[in-house]
């Protein structure tokens, strides 16, 4: 590899990486200059990017999934990188980080402000958030970890349903959603750093297409039931099953023994949410299930899930999924029957 004029992209690697986002943005970057060459013309290309897989003390480990990396350096081996990538962290959403990275963290404040870009994918947006860097900055990471990373750093707008952000200074820092969109972060990289030109060459050998959507099509719209409000408890267990009820809200109300003031103002502190939005995730969550696996009406469908009016859920499923009903179905009924 041509280490001089090829530029150094590092790639932070701790014992919460999955292998796979890892790997793949090595495999990916080490790609760009070489492969387009060899395809094309039957010789390999040269390098533009030299990916470096870097670690706490550079010694090999193995990841909670069991996989195991074999680093290319330290972090104090590794002063000057031109980009650095934070892949996912396999965490329980919401654990505190605080004093579990703080080599790393010091190794991330001490890049940027060398003048690197600070690329995270997926959950590594929750260490790059510990940084202190994405204050009054926009964000975005796993969609299961939205309201988590949003509760721990509130000087944070986090953008749940986008797929890629970019912030900061000189938009020096750079975050992707959940999943396969650390491949859309790996080829903004490449367009940044190389160009668009081998970007796009990247996008054709690796069969990559873009996540124009974002994350609201795959999100779970419903939140986890909470359990520190007995009362509110029972009524989502309630709720659950008689939410295609008429006044399924009224139901709740009666069930409690509050007044309606007192049950709704209770309900949003234990949830978060109204209890009539809690209805609506709920339902829209069942009407998802029931487009990906069957095929009847769009009218039916609303119906079967509470709603009498079906242009009216036309609307509500487009702007909570960000999809229409339709198309939904279009893009997940076909993959649930291939798994099948």
């Amino acid at each position: 590899m041509n280490t001089v004029t090829a530029t150094q992209v590092a790639i932070l690697a701790a014992p919460e990486t999955t292998a796979s986002t890892l790997y793949g943005m090595f495999d990916l970057f080490g790609s760009a200059g070489r492969d387009w060459e060899l395809l094309m013309h039957g010789r390999t290309g040269t390098p533009l990017l030299q990916p470096l897989i870097v670690s706490r003390d550079g010694r090999g480990f193995r990841t909670r999934n069991g996989a195991w990396i074999e680093p290319d350096a330290s972090l104090a081996d590794c002063k000057a990188p031109t980009a650095v990538c934070i892949p996912d962290l396999l965490v329980v959403p919401g654990a505190a980080l605080e004093g579990h990275y703080d080599p790393e963290l010091a190794w991330l404040l001490d890049c940027h402000g060398r003048g690197a870009l600070l690329a995270a994918a997926c959950t590594g947006s929750l260490l790059l958030a510990e940084t202190g860097l994405l204050a009054g900055q926009d964000a975005t990471t796993h969609w299961a970890y939205c309201d988590a990373l949003a509760r721990q750093h509130p000087e944070v707008c986090v953008h749940a349903h986008r797929a890629l952000v970019v912030s900061g200074e000189g938009g020096r820092l750079i975050m992707a959603g959940g999943g396969t969109t650390w491949i859309d972060l790996a080829l903004f990289l490449v367009a940044r750093l190389v160009g668009v030109d081998e970007a796009m060459h990247l996008a054709r050998i690796f069969l990559i297409d873009w996540h124009h959507e974002g994350q609201q099509p795959y999100a779970a719209l419903t939140a986890a039931r909470q359990v520190e409000d007995a009362l509110i408890s029972e009524a989502q267990v309630w709720v659950a099953l008689h939410y295609d009820t008429h006044s399924p809200v009224a139901g709740m109300v009666r069930r409690s023994g509050l007044t309606e003031r007192s049950f709704k103002r209770r309900f949003k502190a234990a949830t978060g949410m109204t209890p009539m939005d809690y209805v609506h995730t709920l339902r829209l969550e069942e009407a998802k299930q029931i487009l990906e696996s069957g095929d009847e009406p769009i009218e039916a469908v609303a119906e079967q899930v509470g709603y009498a009016d079906p242009s009216f859920f036309r609307r509500l499923f487009g702007r909570r999924v960000g999809l229409t009903p339709r198309a939904y179905r279009r893009r997940f009924r076909g993959l649930r029957l291939t798994l099948q």
